[in-house]
């Protein structure tokens, strides 16, 4: 092996390494205003409103984070194509750090009124437009320092920062959960958040050690030389005005992982505290599954870097669809051992088999000048029409079947999105072995994509 190849590799360890890291700190504080609003804010943010109510609120201000996350992708994305991958992921990670750090300080509805959840949504807001920058900029930097035969599994790094941040997440929020229900609702609740300064710390030490993208360098540096950067248009119209099916599929084929992943980790814990499961059981199977997550993950990209990304994610959307009723007969039973069980089958399996390759499937759909943009934007956007309104219209869909045990419908909505995302992947092509450029031979157009949707 020459010293070239053994310098790449190691770089792309450690890109990857540095992609899951960030990620998984930014997702702590992402995730972690989940296990609030389904424990905490509706009880002291939303004090004016009965519980089924406070409750539905309080996942309101959870989706209007998802629903800031496509403008981070584009604001991001737009400066990620044109300045650089690692300038915007410290950017992303500090704008996490202060909005996670400024909820924690929040004063209450009881203490100023109206203003506490006016207040909580602003914030809210900043967290979901730092971690709609954040997910594409960790994606392409494993992805684009990666070989073509590892692209997958490079690139799902990003994505197992996701479980790792809830394992995180969940596991501070229960150690502190634990405290006597009074001084958990005064300030117990609050540690969590205020520790995200600590991690915003690690987290920039971490990102400012890697390098920049070197299909990223290649393709500015031959632009440069064309003197094309001034003409060349922005990013945002390369993708919208040359490659809007992309955006479409990325979208409708990223749902149904989407969908499953905010439900369990929201939605499904107020539900068990609901039919009466104590909050330590829900917390403690839904940390297990999350750490086997972190697993399942890559194993799933892994294979599709073998066999391809449609038949993993098409397989994994199917089998979702299937188990969608069977996973809330094994919430019903009121068993803690089924509880545990459908969260080992929900997110290590099924979630894991659509979500794995994810993250290269959308990549891979655009060129090197647009790829930030077009990765984030079309992942955003599955992630507001999935996970961002999931919890709600879960919990609305509970609320119009007279509550109780009535999850039929809910189990329909989670048959229905991953079947339209089924459909949707089905409609593209396969890209694990697309030229989309490798390290030192870098594509240069703006509009370059390598097999996409079908037309």
């Amino acid at each position: 092996m020459s010293t070239a190849d053994v310098t790449q590799r190691s770089a792309t360890r450690r890109v990857a390494l540095s992609s899951f890291l960030g990620s998984a700190i930014e997702f702590y504080d992402f995730l972690l205003y989940g296990a609030a609003a389904s424990l905490v804010f509706n009880q002291l943010f939303f004090t004016d409103l009965d519980p089924l109510a406070g409750t539905i609120a309080s996942f309101g201000t959870l989706a209007a984070g998802y629903v800031a996350r496509p403008l981070g992708g584009i604001v991001f994305g737009h400066f990620g194509d044109r300045v650089g991958r690692k300038s915007m992921l410290v950017l992303t990670m500090t704008l996490m750090g202060v909005a996670s750090f400024v909820i924690g300080v929040l004063p209450t509805y009881e203490q100023i009124g109206s203003w506490a959840p006016v207040l909580l949504i602003a914030a809210r807001l900043l967290q979901g437009v730092a971690v709609g920058g954040e997910w594409g900029g960790a994606a392409l930097m494993a992805l684009e320092h990666a070989r073509t035969e590892r692209r997958g599994l490079a690139a799902s790094f990003a994505n197992m920062g996701g479980p790792a941040g809830a394992v995180l997440a969940t596991a501070v929020f229960a150690a502190f959960s634990a405290l006597p229900e009074d001084d958990f609702l005064a300030w117990g609740w609050r540690v969590p958040f205020l520790l995200s300064v600590v991690l915003l710390g690690v987290g920039l030490f971490v990102r400012m050690k890697v390098t920049e993208s070197p299909l990223f360098e290649e393709a500015r540096q031959a632009a440069t030389r064309k003197d094309t950067v001034g003409s060349t248009e922005a990013p945002l119209l390369t993708v919208l005005r040359r490659h809007p099916r992309n955006i479409a599929f990325a979208a409708l084929g990223g749902c149904g992982a989407l969908v499953l992943q905010s439900l369990l980790a929201t939605f499904l814990l107020s539900y068990a505290l609901q039919i009466g499961y104590d909050r330590s059981t829900v917390l403690t199977a839904q940390t297990v599954s999350s750490a086997l997550h972190i697993v399942t993950i890559p194993a799933f990209a892994a294979l599709s870097d073998r066999i391809g990304r449609k038949p993993v994610m098409i397989c994994g959307a199917l089998a979702s669809a299937l188990a969608a009723f069977p996973l809330f007969w094994l919430v019903n039973s009121g068993s803690a051992t089924l509880l545990t069980l459908a969260y080992l089958l929900g997110n290590p399996i099924l979630q894991a088999s659509m979500y794995g390759p994810m993250a290269a499937f959308i990549s891979e759909m655009f060129g090197t000048r647009a790829r930030y943009t077009g990765a984030s934007l079309g992942y955003q956007l599955a992630t507001t029409l999935g996970a961002g309104l999931a919890p709600l219209i879960a919990t609305s869909l509970l609320t119009a079947a007279g509550g109780g045990r009535n999850t039929g419908t809910v189990s329909l909505f989670i048959a229905v999105v991953c079947l339209v995302s089924a459909v949707a992947i089905a409609l593209t092509r396969e890209t694990h072995r697309a030229d989309i450029g490798t390290p030192g031979a870098a594509r240069t157009s703006a509009d370059t994509v390598p097999a996409g949707p079908v037309s």
